[in-house]
C-alpha cells in the first residue's frame, strides 16, 4: 500500500526496489512523508494513512505498465508472423 506518514520516529526506508538507490531514505512529517508499496522499513517506526492499494499503488502501476508493454510486443510478433 502507498500512504502518507502521519506519525514517525526516526523512520528510514529502503526504496531500492523502486529507485535502485541503495541508501536508506529518511522520512518525516515535514520532509518527504510519502511511503510507497514495495519498500521496506529499515529503522524506526511510524503510522501512515493508506492512499492507494493494489493496481492503484506505485508498484501496481509499474507492474501494469510492464504487463502492457509485454502485450504490445506479443501483438507485433503475431502481426509479423501472420
Amino acid at each position: 500500500a502507498d500512504g502518507i506518514l502521519i506519525q514517525g520516529n526516526d523512520l528510514k526506508i529502503d526504496e531500492s526496489a523502486l529507485t535502485g538507490e541503495s541508501d536508506h531514505v529518511r522520512k518525516s512529517l515535514d520532509k518527504d512523508p510519502m511511503l510507497l508499496s514495495g519498500t521496506h522499513v529499515m529503522e524506526g517506526s511510524g503510522k501512515m494513512v493508506v492512499t492507494a492499494v493494489g493496481v492503484n499503488s506505485q508498484t501496481g502501476i509499474i507492474f501494469a505498465l510492464l504487463g502492457a508493454g509485454g502485450e504490445e510486443e506479443e501483438e507485433k510478433k503475431e502481426k509479423k508472423g501472420g
